[in-house]
């Protein structure tokens, strides 16, 4: 693929802020629209349009029995329960501290493949271990979120989610999935937002037509879903073929950086002394961990939280 600078700009750009967003984003629409109802919508119309992009640019969009039994999985610990807890969990937590805890997530992967696969740590890995452990108990031991039982209730689902995404991020580095990046998203949206459907009515959620929504949440949907899911997302793909995977994983720390401040200049979230200091080293171990090259192939698909 020919290398174009501006376009490389434009794409770093893309990720950054518009990954970055897409935590206030959905903090604005899960303000009056279900959890699960709102991540049924979102990947139900952007699987759709996903899959048109791909029969539009003439990809072949037919999948094996393994490989949708793969997606399935796929979308189960990625969309499913990873993004559809975790919207549920911005109902009690500030955006911005969400992205923060969902920045350990090369953290959890780097645990994981110690657990899965015996792999033994570097010493930069040991060294980003204490200081994202570190960084998380500064962040999760402040009075605001221990003395409050609801707090406390969606930072152990976001640790969840970040359990799901990780293992999710080491499943399908081995799995079988269609080659193509368009199919195998849409595939995953698409089947995520069916069992979502499904979860949102057993539970009762109460349904709203997304006409008689506020603007603002409508608004947020459609960037959401035209942003976030397929702008932000190409651009992802486009740049792992065009720069190292190192660089593309500056996003890891550069998203929560983002997001915090949104979340503090749109939704007067509260920015403590202690969450500045705890995501700084939070963010250092994040560094150590991401600039690792061995990692450097799961960082292919250690993003679909943000899809």
């Amino acid at each position: 693929m020919k290398e174009s600078k501006p376009l490389i700009i434009a794409a770093f750009i893309a990720i950054y802020i518009i990954w970055g967003s897409t935590y206030l984003l959905n903090k604005i629409v899960v303000t009056e629209v279900p959890p699960l109802l709102l991540a049924a919508t979102r990947f139900s119309l952007s699987g759709i349009l996903i899959m048109l992009i791909a029969i539009f640019l003439k990809v072949p969009i037919k999948a094996t029995k393994k490989q949708l039994v793969n997606a399935a999985i796929a979308a189960f610990l990625f969309l499913i329960y990873g993004n559809g807890v975790f919207v549920w969990a911005l109902k009690y937590v500030d955006s911005g501290f969400a992205a923060l805890l969902a920045a350990t997530q090369p953290l959890f992967v780097l645990l994981l493949l110690r657990l899965v696969d015996g792999k033994k740590m570097q010493a930069q890995s040991i060294i980003g271990v204490v200081l994202g452990i570190t960084g998380m108990y500064l962040l999760v031991s402040q009075n605001e979120i221990t003395t409050s039982k609801d707090t406390l209730r969606g930072v152990l689902m976001i640790f969840s989610c970040i359990l799901s995404w990780s293992y999710g991020s080491i499943f399908v580095a081995k799995a079988r999935l269609p080659k193509n990046f368009f199919v195998s998203t849409s595939y995953q949206m698409l089947i995520a937002g069916i069992f979502l459907f499904i979860a949102s009515l057993l539970l009762n959620e109460p349904w709203s037509s997304p006409i008689d929504w506020s603007l603002k949440a409508q608004g947020s949907m459609v960037l959401l879903i035209v942003f976030g899911s397929i702008v932000a997302f190409t651009s992802f793909n486009y740049l792992l073929k065009v720069v190292s995977a190192e660089k593309v994983s500056t996003s890891a720390y550069v998203n929560p950086v983002v997001a915090l401040f949104l979340g503090w200049w749109f939704l007067d979230e509260t920015l403590t002394t202690q969450s500045i200091i705890a995501s700084i080293v939070l963010l250092s171990g994040v560094y150590f961990i991401t600039s690792r090259k061995r990692i450097s192939k799961l960082k292919v698909n250690s993003k679909p939280q943000k899809v």
